[in-house]
């Protein structure tokens, strides 16, 4: 990094999954088709209208709150925000500035300063002409917005850390945060230093994706560097990211909280949370899912691989379906590991490739991993029974059954098929004689195709063995 260390703090907003809007009662459904439906005269600041607290918004960040760590707030209130664009009604946001929700916390090893509760805006487009059009079926919708402490040094780690929020948001059910519908949005505040100065950040707003968060801050890391390099100053400023270019460009000089002008909202009564019983931390705690670092320790100590914990956590179809699959299969390792291989790999291949995929039932996909535990199945016919087991959601040894997929494990009727194959190949039955052991698996192979896949092969090569010794 030629000497100079990189600071990135950042500032994540996502949309709250709640009825209503944030201060009003119009549906929170910021991407309904009609545009400007979902709106109101509260909404739309029409003269003499007042805002309401949406109390399940309030608590949905608590949760968050809790699930990292943070100290949650007794008392809080909210606060006008004043700046001027089309897409604000008011022209003023009402957020929170000075009593936050929550307080620290942590992530990821990384610290945060605050998470708190304000509106979102209405949504521009800028792409009809010389014109613009705003849709305020966004105005309004609750938005939480987490601070991180400045303390993050790489692009990487910080795309690590958004999308561990994303998945913490949605095990806890406060958010679908989907980047690419604009319901979680990254900014990046960004700066270079030697080790023994301060550097002067800017930042990058409105990043959509994990891959833009990643590459804005390593793009703004190296452009700062060389214009330090060059004997110039970074300018503290507000930039965006072009993904076609691949650069940040400059949009407008950085604000201040001055700038802003916060003042309480008048509009709106104080917030004493300890009066609120489902706000207490003991409910709160109470309500909590299992978290995903929870869920990766407990599934660490059953001795699964990362990736496939990874994606039983990230995955939460998947990870729901695994844990009914544990509770029937108990604890013997061997089954365990046979049930991740065919969850993770075989069934999401199905998933992915049928349109009409459904899980089947837990019962049926426990007996299909102890039929294959138990040598009743070969892993060809595992995988062919699992296809069954989708399409027709039945027992699934009825359907390997009635496929002609059981395994062939009687020792009578595989020693004539091995009789069979020594007489079919006397060539290889003395190259197999005179040392070349090799050739036992050519055997092997002529046995599973005379037996159409049904023959154990374990049996069928001792059986081998013991007729050509």
């Amino acid at each position: 990094m030629n000497d100079y260390t990189p600071t990135i703090g950042l500032e994540i907003h996502a949309e709250l999954k709640t009825h209503s809007k944030m201060f009003c009662g119009c549906e929170n459904a910021p991407h309904s088709s009609e545009p400007n439906s979902r709106i109101c005269p509260i909404c739309m600041a029409h003269p003499g209208t007042l805002p309401t607290i949406n109390k399940q918004a309030v608590k949905n960040v608590l949760l968050v709150g809790v699930a990292l760590g943070g100290e949650l707030a007794d008392f809080t209130e909210f606060d006008r925000k004043n700046y001027f664009y089309p897409d604000i009604p008011k022209g003023y946001q009402i957020s929170q500035y000075e009593f936050p929700l929550v307080k620290g916390g942590m992530l990821e090893d990384i610290a945060l300063t605050r998470i708190h509760l304000e509106e979102d805006t209405a949504r521009s487009s800028h792409d009809k002409g010389d014109y613009s059009l705003v849709d305020y079926n966004r105005a309004g919708v609750p938005l939480m917005e987490l601070v991180t402490e400045p303390v993050i040094q790489s692009a990487e780690e910080a795309g690590s850390f958004a999308r561990e929020l994303q998945l913490l948001l949605r095990t806890l059910g406060v958010s679908d945060a989907h980047m690419e519908k604009g319901e979680m949005r990254v900014e990046a505040n960004i700066s270079v230093s030697k080790t023994d100065q301060f550097g002067t950040k800017t930042e990058v707003k409105n990043l959509n994706s994990f891959r833009s968060v990643e590459r804005a801050i390593a793009y703004e890391i190296e452009r700062q560097i060389e214009v330090l390099k060059g004997g110039g100053s970074v300018i503290q400023e507000t930039r965006g990211w072009d993904d076609g270019t691949q650069k940040t460009f400059s949009q407008r000089k950085k604000e201040t909280s001055d700038d802003y002008r916060y003042f309480p909202e008048p509009d709106l009564p104080k917030l004493q949370l300890s009066l609120v019983p489902e706000f207490s931390y003991e409910q709160l705690k109470s309500e909590m899912p299992e978290l995903p670092r929870e869920k990766r320790s407990r599934l660490k100590e059953l001795s699964i691989r990362d990736e496939d914990i990874e994606s039983l956590v990230t995955d939460s179809e998947l990870g729901s379906f695994f844990d009914e699959v544990l509770r029937e299969l108990g604890t013997e390792q061997e089954r365990i590991k046979l049930a991740v291989n065919y969850a993770t790999s075989d069934l999401q291949g199905l998933r992915q490739t049928r349109t009409n995929f459904r899980f089947p039932k837990t019962k049926h996909f426990v007996e299909l991993i102890e039929m294959i535990a138990s040598s009743e199945l070969s892993s060809r016919g595992g995988k062919d029974t699992l296809v069954l087991l989708v399409e027709k959601n039945e027992s699934a040894k009825k359907l390997a059954s009635e496929s002609g997929l059981l395994q062939e494990s009687d020792s009578n009727t595989l020693s004539t098929v091995v009789s069979e194959i020594i007489n079919e190949n006397v060539n290889v039955v003395a190259d197999y004689k005179s040392g070349n052991e090799n050739v036992l698996q050519f055997l092997i192979g002529q046995g599973m195709k005379k037996t159409k896949g049904s023959a154990n092969p374990e049996l069928l090569a001792k059986l081998l063995k013991e007729k050509l010794s």
